[in-house]
């Protein structure tokens, strides 16, 4: 008892040592039980994956191949690690033959993706900036086509991962958000995106997943790091400044497009029957016994029969074909805060009657109150609209924008030089992997 008592005593004297040890012992307790649930959730996640891996193959079937474009310098930095704990042992636990190239520099995922063989899998580990590379050298194939047909998993290891919202199960962890998507690219499950190309008069076409942004909230967005030492204040600030530097903020623009096309419905791949066995022998040896004549297809055995057949097929090829009809664009002239083209990829289950991109406007006429609070909003989602918005669907648009002084794009939350462009969907061009449970909270959404 007398021992507790001088305890107690010592830390009443030395109360300000005493509070800084409690701090500290409480900060180091709390790192180390979050350490220790992130190896919980690695374990968790290893589990599952084995259980992929133990299943049993045929003897001519083969392992499946994932290339793997890793970006070391996203998250700043930490990539790679990231990769290595948490994402790696899930793809070799399941027994997935993976091939990892990383990136040294900007720009080399595209290069990459132009000398890339056919695999199974393409699996892009990093944030916007990478996968926006990836898509872009892909679909810049003379194989794209083909190649556009191979399912793509995106691995959220950037500062920006927009696209994680439309494929994962959201979560404050790192870790847990890492390893579901990995588990999700196992499932197997793809929904399809759209794609937009972006070509400006001279440059090969940019192709994008999110979107394009011009005008003031997206320049803004590009200086709050430097208000980092103002903490939960900094985009308020940087609206803030931005007014006093210049104001009213507005962009001058005129914007053609064409009205959306009507999507195809989504019919399940079917395989047609093969025949039965006694009627390919009788087609066979009826081919074999009258050869048919090249070109004309459902003739008749008879020699007056294939001369009229033939006559026809000529005279039809005879008629002059039927003159389409021209693309009919709308045109707008714009005076705007900031303009937004961007897919509908934010729910990508959603079922539409039209394949359409989404131009978006925001009007001149805000407040230096109300561009401070609409900001703050398009921090947390670029794709917010506000009452006041202009809201265009389109299947095609071109921009124009003034010679001088137009400033920049932001493509997938990357900087391009702002230039007049024209935005063309491909309307399901790439089949990504995306995770069961997300799938089913985003139809319940939709109902």
């Amino acid at each position: 008892m007398a021992r507790v008592v001088k305890v107690f005593g010592t830390l009443r004297n030395h109360w300000k040592k005493s509070t800084v040890a409690a701090c500290a012992l409480s900060y180091g307790g709390h790192w180390l039980y979050g350490k220790h649930c992130d190896n919980l959730l690695r374990k968790e996640a290893c589990l599952v994956a084995r259980e992929y891996g133990r299943q049993q193959i045929s003897p001519q079937e083969q392992l499946r191949k994932a290339t793997v474009i890793l970006n070391p310098a996203a998250c700043s930095g930490k990539a790679n690690t990231l990769f290595e704990k948490n994402a790696a042992p899930i793809l070799h636990l399941a027994g997935v033959e993976v091939t990892l190239v990383k990136t040294d520099y900007e720009g080399q995922a595209k290069k990459l993706m132009e000398l890339m063989e056919q695999t199974d899998m393409l699996i892009v580990a990093g944030g916007d900036g990478t996968l926006q590379e990836v898509i872009t050298g892909l679909l810049r194939r003379a194989d794209q086509e083909s190649f556009s047909k191979t399912p793509i998993g995106f691995i959220p290891l950037g500062s920006h991962n927009s696209l994680s919202e439309s494929l994962h199960i959201l979560s404050d962890n790192q870790v847990k958000h890492i390893t579901s998507a990995t588990l999700s690219i196992l499932q197997g499950e793809t929904v399809p995106l759209d794609v937009l190309q972006i070509k400006g008069e001279k440059d090969q076409p940019v192709f994008a997943l999110i979107g394009l942004r011009w005008g003031a909230f997206r320049d803004v967005a590009a200086t709050i790091k430097k208000y980092w030492y103002l903490g939960p204040l900094k985009t308020k600030a940087a609206h803030w400044f931005s007014t006093l530097r210049e104001w009213p903020q507005v962009r001058e623009a005129s914007v053609s497009y064409l009205a959306p096309t009507l999507r195809p419905p989504d019919l399940p791949e079917q395989k047609p029957q093969r025949p039965h066995l006694m009627y390919r022998i009788a087609h066979r040896l009826k081919n074999y016994w009258y050869p048919p004549i090249p070109g004309v297809v459902g003739m008749k055995t008879t020699p007056q029969k294939k001369r009229y057949t033939i006559q026809k097929v000529q005279n039809v090829c005879a008629e002059p074909p039927k003159a389409e009809e021209p693309e009919r664009w709308n045109e707008r002239m714009l005076s705007t805060l900031e303009l937004s083209i961007h897919t509908q990829n934010k729910n990508p289950v959603q079922t539409r009657t039209d394949d359409s991109l989404l131009v978006c406007v925001e009007p001149d006429s805000f407040s230096v109150g109300e561009f401070i609070t609409v900001g703050e909003k398009k921090m947390e989602d670029a794709t917010a609209f506000t009452r006041k918005s202009l809201k265009l669907e389109a299947s095609a648009c071109q921009l124009n924008l003034p010679e001088e002084g137009a400033g920049f794009y932001n493509i997938d939350n990357e900087e391009y030089e702002a230039m007049s462009v024209e935005v063309k969907l491909l309307p399901r061009k790439l089949h990504f992997f995306c995770s069961a449970e997300r799938r089913e909270q985003l139809l319940t959404q939709v109902q």
